[in-house]
């Protein structure tokens, strides 16, 4: 294989093992020769990968790659620690060639050791010792001479410098144990770095787990023991919304959630006040869940309205600690303060809630934390855990650099952090809706009596981060409770509910039968009821407002022949948008409907039989009802599944912020049906 083929293979290799580094944690190098393009003449280069990347996912084009003569003659312009930053500007200037990633702050660290490969990385293992008080000590405890403590200092050109400098004076080390922060390795081949970084992370583990006291974070306290899983989820995601709106005071969240058992058994212990209050170490790791987490001090079975009362005032004391640790520390170059919200959310014997801009982000902040209670544990095992202190993490938090990297961030789409829940996502207008919504940046909670349907469109849509599927007969008060239960476990909350879920029976009046009106009205009328009324709670709970959109119909409005089973629910479905905006109003959240007809194509209602009864009554074939429709319209257009869609989409997406209880039609204009 090629150097490139050789570094991203080993790359993937370590980012696919969570005990080797975390989610977009550490960078790997390889360095080598090829043609320079315009001379010919061979040049050394140095590939390493760019700022942001994920080592388990790296390809090629996720790489820097830089001149390495001119990487090192940087070397010679250095103006000293107090300007270093100003270095990363230059190695825009030792780039190779056109395209690839930018250079990442740690370019100095593997283009000036003097090894042809270099893996840093963030291993739980590694990083325990380098947070431990006595690190030093440990350090030649566990490896001898093979391994070198190096004092915490920031990342940058100047640690470059001084791991240069290891390595060349030590050549019996393979890497060096970085105070705080993590691990580098060096090797002559792909395959002895590789095996090096390894060693490293094995032999430290091995120890912890061989020397460390078996209760490290003391003993369990009373009455905090986790409760059963059902009631543990139950509990959840009652507390969910509320904490999603208390994190989101600043700026709109997502959250996850997560009951693992090492945050269950970290959250028992007489210690985990003391430790969560020390905050995280490792740069990568407080960047996401901010220098500490906000922990709740009360029993898991205490009763509810205490828990809310007391995040609540949790809450603001959180906000006044964050805001004071600002001005400690800011300066006249700092930028403004970026939210004074936790990231992170401790409940004991419940689990752990952790928010971002977007579910990977949220779901990764709780994962970061979960290595920081593994740090913590191998710490305090075989020592006491002592991070960085508060003012290196300041620095880091609001160093320009890192300023500079969320401003180069892409603008978020219009429904960026926001939680749609879609009933009848399984097919037809729901599963374009579901489609739309989550393309314009929302996650999306495909709700389907059709379980298998439901899946397919959450799979269509994307991963887990985006969309998922669960099985909701709407119908049936306590389905609908549950799935919206799943959606706020998954997501956080709901912001934008899209009741869709329907069936159409087409008969004339002598013919609908007592059954056949109970189901029309079950589904429609008393499904939007029960989906709208628990929605509510939720969005209440969050105090952030929100949409429910009814997906209603022209016949709520046209009286059409042999219809009165579906046009009566549908009217009911169109007077609840009246009824609920005007009551849920003072809440901030916003209920309209969308009128759509003769929707054929891509209809799971059409293909369900209502089509061929339609036909029949219309005196047409089947297979020509769209054209039918779209010729009795004033546009003369037939209406699809996205047309209907793209007005739940404007309906939500802010521009109409300030319009509620309002009905749109997307009929291509049925005269008769016009909104008087």
């Amino acid at each position: 294989m090629s150097t490139v083929d050789d570094l991203v293979t080993r790359s993937n290799r370590l980012g696919a093992d969570p005990r080797n580094t975390n989610y977009a944690g550490g960078n790997t190098s390889a360095k080598g020769r090829a043609a320079d393009p315009v001379t010919g003449e061979p040049v050394d280069l140095l590939w390493v990968k760019g700022s942001g990347g994920d080592l388990g996912t790296l390809t090629p084009a996720g790489l820097a790659v830089l001149r390495l003569d001119r990487l090192r003659a940087l070397v010679g312009g250095y103006p000293g620690i107090e300007r270093e930053d100003e270095m990363v500007a230059a190695f825009d200037y030792c780039l190779h060639g056109r395209g690839g990633a930018a250079p990442s702050i740690d370019t100095a660290m593997h283009g000036l050791v003097d090894a042809a490969h270099v893996d840093h990385l963030h291993p739980d293992s590694g990083i325990a010792i380098a947070t431990a008080a006595d690190g030093p000590k440990l350090t030649k405890e566990i490896f001898g001479d093979r391994v070198v403590w190096v004092p915490w200092r920031r990342p940058g050109f100047q640690l470059g410098l001084d791991i240069a400098a290891i390595a060349r004076d030590n050549p019996q080390a393979i890497g060096v144990i970085l105070g705080g922060h993590g691990i580098t390795a060096w090797g002559a081949t792909s395959e002895e770095c590789e095996a090096r970084s390894l060693e490293i992370i094995r032999t430290a583990a091995d120890f912890l787990a061989t020397r460390g006291r078996p209760e490290p974070f003391g003993a369990p306290i009373p009455g905090y023991e986790p409760l059963p899983e059902p009631d543990r989820r139950t509990r959840a995601a009652a507390l969910a919304p509320v904490i999603r709106g208390l994190a989101s005071t600043d700026r709109p969240q997502v959250g996850h959630f997560t009951d693992s058992d090492t945050v269950l058994d970290f959250v028992s212990r007489a210690g985990h006040p003391r430790l969560a209050a020390l905050g995280t170490s490792c740069p990568d790791h407080f960047l996401r869940t901010k220098v500490r987490p906000m922990v709740l001090d009360l029993p898991p079975d205490a009763p509810l309205d205490a828990v809310v009362a007391r995040l609540r005032e949790l809450h603001q004391e959180y906000r006044r600690d964050y805001r004071a640790y600002y001005e400690r520390y800011a300066d006249a170059d700092s930028p403004p303060m970026r939210g004074a919200d936790p990231a992170i959310v401790l409940v004991p014997g419940i689990g752990m809630f952790s928010y971002g801009a977007n579910k990977q982000t949220a779901r990764v902040a709780g994962e970061f934390y979960v290595n920081a209670i593994n740090v913590m544990r191998g710490a305090e095992a075989v020592s006491t855990y002592a991070p960085i202190d508060e003012a290196e993490k300041f620095r880091i938090e609001y160093w320009a650099l890192e300023e500079a990297k969320l401003r180069r961030m892409p603008r978020p789409k219009p429904l960026a952090t926001r939680v749609a829940f879609v009933t009848g996502g399984g097919s037809g207008i729901g599963r374009a809706t579901a489609h739309r919504l989550a393309a314009e940046g929302a996650c999306v909670v495909v709700a389907d009596r059709d379980a298998g349907a439901a899946r397919t469109v959450a799979r269509e849509i994307g991963d887990a981060d985006t969309a998922i599927a669960v099985a909701a007969d709407v119908t049936d008060a306590d389905a609908v409770a549950a799935a919206l239960r799943d959606a706020v476990l998954a997501f956080g909350g709901v912001d934008l509910v899209v009741n869709n879920a329907g069936l159409s029976i087409s008969k004339p009046l002598l013919e609908t039968t007592e059954q056949d009106w109970d189901l029309q009205h079950d589904v429609m009328a008393k499904g939007s009821f029960l989906v709208s009324r628990e929605a509510a709670r939720i969005l209440v709970e969050q105090g952030l407002g929100g949409d429910i959109v009814y997906i209603s119909s022209k016949n709520s409005l046209f009286a059409g022949p042999n219809n009165v089973a579906y046009g009566a629910a549908k009217a009911d479905q169109a007077h609840q948008v009246r009824l609920l905006a005007a009551e849920l109003g003072a809440h901030g959240i916003r209920v309209n409907g969308v009128n759509p007809d003769g929707v054929v194509r891509g209809s799971g209602i059409f293909a369900g039989g209502w089509g061929a009864q339609r036909a029949a009554v219309y005196g047409v074939p089947e297979s020509e009802l769209g054209a039918f429709y779209a010729q009795r319209t004033l546009l003369k257009r037939e209406v699809l599944p996205e047309h209907v869609a793209n007005a739940v989409f404007v309906l939500t997406a802010g521009e109409l912020s300030h319009t509620t209880g309002l009905h749109v039609p997307v009929d291509a204009g049925v005269a008769a049906a016009f909104l008087r």
